[in-house]
């Protein structure tokens, strides 16, 4: 079978079940691309070789027997370091946590396994799962398969530069800030980010913790949109103690194609200005469908001031992350706020009032969330989908300077504030919006680009279905050179 690195899940799985490939065989191709290649890109760092290679033979056996384990039946993937599998390290790039080992799989590991899937390793992350670059102390920085010094993104970056370099046939991640979303966008491949609450977060944290994180989601990342369907519909539905009672049944995008298809289209803001580079791709896309079909509207936006809802983001988001911070740390940001004058509206000091903010601080600001997801059904209600950029500029070098918040981008000849891009994560994120991304092709400069494409509420296979047509409008996953 030629071809086996850069072949999609289904494909993969399909030559399984007619016989044209072992499992076993899959898997050490694979390893072997692992072998020869991640040395330069460092993206599988929790390595399940053996374990795999039982796995697969038994999936073989089986197959040979007629038995069938499910539709991922011997399909050898990665996930992203951050999930639980039993005996394997999650550490989330923390030094202190290193020796952390996982006494189960997670919810969505075991869904993946009671599906057939061979795990054979897990893909890198930046420290607690909080950059747009992959790199830690425990396992050193990923590098973008495209272009050399450059990042693959992050926090999922190691699983989108797997697939990228066809390490991998299949990835899951994570995604609270574009985690799932900018990885995609920069390494060239397919992401979703869920509906908030539909796939279980059980077994994606750090040891002892139960309580799913607010606005963060976990999801597929592959090289084509029904790859992400079918990862999506065996990990997705409820955990206990909902399950026995509350049955997922995501709606059909009731349409098939671009013809009809009402698309509103977010290229800029000046809340969060966007690369040219970038731009000309959400465009490309938006013309794309329009050609085929669609409606598109460019001065299209939901009922609420932008600004505002940037900040009700960033306000719930390190109130969510803050909760994971050590008893020593809250306390000091507690000293520092009360050295800090009322009247101080810094960066420095809304970050420290949101890390700390009182419970009834926290339910304005979910009140004020609501109100916003009432603006997107509203908004849902006369357009099908939105396209929009994932984030302002294509795959960056590598900056690994300590002072997060002092970096900058370069947008456009001009630099900018390096998480001022959060906000076209920001506003799906915080709305518990779907959104899929697909790769539009590189950008002048030979950079991949992803197209954010968003949708309501349990809108899911809407957002997939788009992402299928530009698919097969403008192709799909291109592999970067060098990696045959």
């Amino acid at each position: 079978m030629t071809g086996m690195a850069w072949k999609t899940a289904r494909e993969l799985s399909g030559a399984i079940a007619r016989g044209e490939v072992g499992a076993l065989e899959l898997l050490d191709h694979y390893i072997g691309r692992v072998e020869r290649h991640d040395d330069a890109i460092n993206a599988v760092v929790v390595r399940d070789f053996e374990r795999a290679r039982d796995r697969a033979r038994e999936a073989d056996a089986a197959r040979a027997r007629g038995e069938n384990w499910g539709a991922l039946h011997g399909l050898p993937m990665t996930v992203k370091e951050s999930f639980d599998i039993e005996g394997l390290p999650t550490c989330w790039g923390v030094e202190a946590f290193r020796d952390n080992r996982a006494k189960a799989d997670s919810v969505v590991v075991k869904r993946l396994k009671d599906a057939g899937a061979v795990i054979f390793g897990k893909t890198n992350i930046p420290v607690m799962l909080a950059d747009f670059q992959s790199y830690n102390p425990v396992y050193g920085t990923t590098h973008n398969p495209w272009r050399a010094g450059h990042t693959p993104g992050g926090s999922s970056g190691g699983g989108a530069a797997a697939l990228a370099a066809g390490f991998s046939a299949l990835e899951y991640g994570s995604d609270i800030g574009g985690s799932i979303r900018n990885p995609a966008h920069y390494s060239g491949v397919f992401g979703h980010k869920p509906t908030w609450g539909i796939v279980p977060m059980r077994g994606h944290s750090l040891a002892g913790a139960l309580t799913p994180t607010d606005i963060s989601v976990v999801g597929p990342l592959a090289r084509s949109a029904a790859d992400l369907e079918l990862a999506l519909d065996l990990t997705a539905g409820a955990d206990r103690p909902h399950a026995p009672g509350w049955k997922l049944d995501l709606p059909q995008p009731g349409y098939h194609g671009a013809k009809g298809l009402k698309v509103a289209l977010w290229s800029d803001d000046p809340m969060a200005p966007v690369d040219k580079r970038v731009k000309a791709r959400i465009e490309a896309a938006a013309k794309a469908l329009a050609d085929a079909g669609a409606e598109v509207d460019d001065k299209a936006r939901p009922d609420f001031e932008p600004r505002a809802c940037h900040e009700t983001y960033m306000q719930l988001l390190h109130a969510a992350l803050a909760a994971r911070q050590p008893e020593d740390v809250f306390a000091e940001n507690l000293r520092q706020l009360d050295a800090l004058p009322d009247d101080d509206a810094s960066g420095r000091a809304m970050l420290l009032r949101a890390q700390t903010m009182r419970h009834r601080d926290w339910t304005r600001l979910n009140e004020a969330r609501t109100r916003m997801r009432w603006a997107w059904a509203a908004f849902f209600d006369r357009f099908d989908v939105l396209l929009c950029p994932v984030a302002a500029v294509p795959a960056f070098p590598h900056d690994e300077s300590e002072d997060l918040n002092a970096r900058q981008l370069t947008v456009n000849g001009k630099s900018v504030p390096y998480f001022q891009q959060l906000f076209w994560a920001g506003f799906t994120g915080v709305s518990y919006l779907p959104a899929t991304v697909y790769p539009a092709g590189p950008s002048d400069d030979g950079l991949p680009v992803g197209v954010q494409i968003v949708g309501p509420e349990m809108g899911d296979r809407r957002t997939l279905a788009v992402a299928a047509t530009l698919e097969q409008i403008m192709g799909g996953f291109r592999a970067p050179e060098g990696l045959a």
